[in-house]
């Protein structure tokens, strides 16, 4: 199967405010707008897409119908402190504050305003510790 393209598809109650916060916060545009559906595309790179779909939408099959739960949203970026500090200075709501990981990972997690979690992350060096789980194609600098 040759995949062309792979974006993910929050479910939310509010989908025109989840637009908006995405769009403001993380530097989207609206490439289709509807009441019930909004697909986002990133200003600096057409390839990273979202999309944002009113929770009791008749496409959603209705057992899988509601709010998204249990989804946290990878955002790599090449400075982490910088974007935490505007986005503090937003106001999105904070989950976990900064933190350097021994995996390779400087991250913090912030609250969309469906609650789904958006993990924004900068790779550093890993410890030696974790440095052999990765592939020798893989390992973060």
């Amino acid at each position: 199967m040759r995949v062309t393209q792979y974006y993910p598809v929050i479910q939310s109650e509010t989908v025109s405010e989840t637009a908006e916060f995405y769009k403001r916060h993380f530097g989207f545009r609206s490439a289709f707008e509807a009441d019930w559906y909004v697909h986002l595309q990133s200003e600096v790179d057409s390839s990273v897409n979202l999309a944002i779909v009113q929770s009791d939408h008749e496409t959603i099959p209705e057992i899988s119908r509601g709010a998204s739960t249990g989804m946290i949203l990878n955002f790599e970026v090449e400075d982490v402190d910088k974007v935490d500090e505007r986005l503090r200075s937003e106001g999105v709501p904070v989950a976990k504050s900064l933190v350097s990981e021994p995996f390779g990972q400087r991250h913090a997690i912030y609250r969309d305003p469906n609650g789904v979690l958006i993990d924004v992350i900068t790779q550093i060096p890993p410890s030696e510790e974790f440095l052999s789980q990765y592939a020798a194609d893989a390992v973060p600098s």
